[in-house]
C-alpha cells in the first residue's frame, strides 16, 4: 500500500524510500561483556572495567540479561529467534574505541525477520494500516564518547559508555514518507518500553536512529541511498528525511549523482552534511570473534523469555476497545506510553473497587479523567501542583463522589486542584469548602418556582412549542443555586413543572 506521499521536483514527482537502523541501549545493570555499571550521568571514566579499556589479556564474557532482553524484543515484534548466533569483530580505529574493533553480529544475528504494524491515522499522515518489515536485530557494543568543548585545542575521551550493550534494529526499506518513519519510531519505542528492554530516552542517547534515504521516480528501481547517523528525536528523523530527499532530488535534476555516504544532521541549520564515504562490509574486515563462543539458545530459555512478556500495545489497545468499550482514539492514546496505561489501569481498578461496579461507563469515566481532566488541572497549576499528592486513591475518591452525583464536574476539578496543592482528603475538602451539589428537591423546587414565576412569558412560549427554552430555565435555576444544584434533579423537576412541550 502506498500513502501517495510524493515530492514535486522540476521533472515530475519523486518517491522517497526510507529504512531505519535504530540503536537501542539494552536495559541492564552491567555492560555487554563486563561487570562495569551502565548508569547514565556518572562522572567521566568512572564506569570502566579493564575489559572496556582493552587491557591485554582481558576476555569478554556475555551478559545473559542482555541476550535475554534482545530475545524478548524479537518475540515482541513477532520475529524469528535464531537459536544459533555468533559474534564478529568489526575492525576500525576511532579514539573512543580502545580495542580498535567493535564486537557485533554481522553474519549470524540473534533475531531474524519480524514486523511492526503502523495503525491508520489520517491526522498523522497514515491513511491505512501498514506493516513495516524488520530485517534483523543484532547485539553489539557501544563506543565511548568524545568531548570537544572542554578544551580549546584538544578533545577528551569518556569511556563510560564503551561496552554498553546495544540492540541494532534494522528495518526493511518499507517506509515511504516522513510520517511513516515518525510513526515507526514512536511505535518501536513504545514496544521497547513495554517490554522493558530499553528506556527509549532519545535525549540521553539510549535510543537513536541512523536514517537511510533514497529517491526514485515511482515504479523505478531503488536509488542510491545515504545514511544520516545518530538522529536522536522523532522530529529530527522526519526532518532528515524531508531535507535529504529534497537535496537528492535537486542534485539529480541538476545533472549530479547521489553518492553513497554517511552524513550528519545539524538541527540548528536543519540540514545534513557529508561525514565520510559509506564503507562496505569488507572495509571493516569482519571475522568471527575468537574470544567468544557462538550463542546457542535452549528451549527452556526461550520459554522463559516468552512467558515474561507483558501485554503489548496492539493487544492492549484491542482489549480497551473490545472489553472496556473505549473509543479508538482514547485506546490509542492510553496505550501509547507505559506511564499512561499504568496510571489508567491503577485508577480504573481503584475506582471500580470504590464504586462496586465495572464496565464501559466506568472505564470511559476513568479514561476521560486520565486523558483530559487531570492533565488540564495539572497544567493550569504549573509549579503549584505537587505530583506526590496525585495518587490513585485521591483520584478515585473524587470520581466516586462525581459518580454518585455528590459533586459536579466543575466541583471535581476544584477539589482536585486543592488535593494537588495540599494533599488534603477529597471528601474532607468537599465538606469544608462547600463543594457539594445540592440535591435537596425542596430547595431546588423553591428556586424553580421563582424562575418560572418571573418568566411566565417564556413558560407560555415553551408550552407553545419552543422547547429550546428548556435550557434557559435550567441555566437560571443553576444560577439561582450558585451552580451547586444537581443538574439531573433540576432537569427532572423542571420537566415535571413545565410539562411536555408540544411537537
Amino acid at each position: 500500500m502506498s500513502n501517495n506521499y510524493r515530492i514535486q521536483g522540476a521533472t515530475g514527482e519523486w518517491e522517497v524510500v526510507i529504512g531505519l537502523e535504530v540503536h537501542a541501549q539494552v536495559t541492564s545493570q552491567s555492560k555487554l561483556f563486563s561487570s562495569a555499571a551502565t548508569e547514565f550521568g556518572a562522572e567521566p571514566n568512572t564506569q570502566v572495567s579493564l575489559i572496556d579499556a582493552a587491557m591485554p589479556g582481558m576476555l569478554p564474557v556475555p551478559n545473559r540479561e542482555c541476550i535475554r532482553q534482545a530475545v524478548r524484543t524479537g518475540m515482541a515484534i513477532e520475529a524469528e529467534i535464531n537459536r544459533y548466533s555468533r559474534f564478529d569483530r568489526k575492525n576500525y580505529f576511532y579514539a573512543d574505541l580502545p580495542q580498535g574493533y567493535q564486537i557485533s553480529q554481522l553474519y549470524h544475528p540473534i533475531v531474524g525477520e519480524g514486523q511492526i504494524l503502523l495503525e491508520a491515522d489520517e491526522k498523522a499522515g497514515i491513511p491505512e494500516d501498514k506493516v513495516i518489515g524488520i530485517e534483523r536485530i543484532h547485539i553489539e557494543q557501544d563506543a565511548g564518547k568524545l568531548m570537544h568543548d572542554q578544551h580549546p585545542t584538544m578533545s577528551y575521551v569518556d569511556l563510560n559508555r564503551c561496552g554498553v550493550a546495544l540492540m541494532e534494529i534494522v528495518s526493511k526499506p518499507d517506509m515511504r514518507s516522513p510520517a511513516e518513519a515518525g510513526a515507526y519510531v514512536r511505535k518501536l519505542r513504545s514496544i521497547l518500553r513495554y517490554v522493558g528492554s530499553c528506556d527509549g530516552n532519545m535525549e540521553q542517547g539510549s535510543m537513536r536512529a541512523d536514517v537511510n534515504v533514497s529517491v526514485r521516480k515511482p515504479g523505478e528501481e531503488f536509488g542510491t541511498r545515504t545514511e544520516t547517523k545518530n538522529v536522536n528525536s522523532v522530529r529530527f528523523v522526519m526532518a532528515v528525511i524531508e531535507g535529504e530527499a529534497r537535496r537528492q532530488i535537486e542534485l539529480i535534476e541538476d545533472g549530479g549523482t547521489v553518492v553513497q555516504e554517511t552524513r550528519l544532521y545539524d538541527p540548528d541549520r536543519n540540514e545534513t552534511r557529508s561525514m565520510r564515504s559509506k564503507e562496505d562490509a569488507h572495509d571493516y574486515r569482519y571475522f568471527p570473534d575468537p574470544d567468544l563462543l557462538p550463542l546457542e539458545l535452549e528451549e527452556s530459555f526461550l520459554e522463559e523469555c516468552r512467558a515474561s512478556l507483558p501485554e503489548l500495545p496492539d493487544a492492549k489497545r484491542a482489549r480497551y476497545t473490545g472489553e472496556l468499550g473505549l473509543t479508538d482514539y482514547n485506546a490509542a492514546v492510553l496505550t501509547a506510553e507505559v506511564e499512561t496505561f499504568a496510571r489508567f489501569e491503577t485508577l480504573l481498578a481503584e475506582t471500580a473497587k470504590r464504586l462496586g461496579k465495572s464496565g464501559a461507563a466506568v472505564a470511559t469515566q476513568v479514561a476521560n479523567w486520565t486523558l483530559s481532566v487531570a492533565p488540564g488541572v495539572i497544567k493550569s497549576l504549573g509549579e503549584e501542583a505537587k505530583l506526590e499528592h496525585n495518587t490513585a486513591s485521591a483520584n478515585a475518591a473524587i470520581l466516586e463522589m462525581a459518580d454518585s452525583g455528590e459533586i459536579s464536574g466543575g466541583q471535581a476539578k476544584e477539589i482536585y486542584e486543592i488535593v494537588l496543592k495540599t494533599g488534603r482528603d477529597p471528601a474532607e475538602i468537599a465538606d469544608t469548602e462547600g463543594l457539594k451539589q445540592q440535591s435537596d428537591t425542596g430547595a431546588i423546587e423553591a428556586e424553580i418556582d421563582k424562575v418560572l414565576a418571573a418568566n411566565q412569558d417564556k413558560v407560555e412560549q415553551y408550552r407553545s412549542g419552543k422547547d429550546k427554552l428548556f435550557g434557559f430555565f435550567v441555566g437560571h435555576t443553576m444560577k439561582a443555586m450558585q451552580g451547586k444544584a444537581n443538574p439531573q434533579v433540576v432537569n427532572e423537576l423542571l420537566k415535571a413543572k413545565l410539562g411536555p412541550s408540544p411537537q
